[in-house]
């Protein structure tokens, strides 16, 4: 079983909690389904990009992604959500966020 844990920035604020509040229910709803999915270990449909950083992708309304990394083989840390609009901001935020975790884990 993979343990899900969330980025908090320095002010205790969470990106992947603010996008996802923000979804209507039937996206949240979607969003919570496929992050069950990722516990059980079935990740679907995902991307490594550079620098650690993962686009977990669901193909629902505006193709929605959701940007993590790992650590170790168990637990993966969400760092922010977006769509295929707003993909290019959100992977460099995902990277910075990313880092800043490391950082602080060392």
């Amino acid at each position: 079983m993979i343990e899900i844990k969330i980025y908090k920035t320095k002010t205790e604020k969470s990106p992947f909690i603010i996008w996802r509040d923000n979804l209507d229910s039937k996206a949240r709803g979607v969003v919570r389904t496929r992050l069950e999915r990722v516990r059980l270990g079935n990740f679907g449909d995902v991307k490594s990009l550079k620098d650690g950083v993962y686009e977990l992708r669901i193909d629902f309304g505006s193709g929605y992604r959701i940007y993590f990394g790992k650590q170790g083989r168990s637990i993966i840390i969400l760092l922010v959500g977006g769509d295929k609009r707003s993909q290019k901001r959100d992977i460099e935020k995902a990277k910075e966020y990313w880092q800043n975790c490391k950082d602080k884990n060392e």
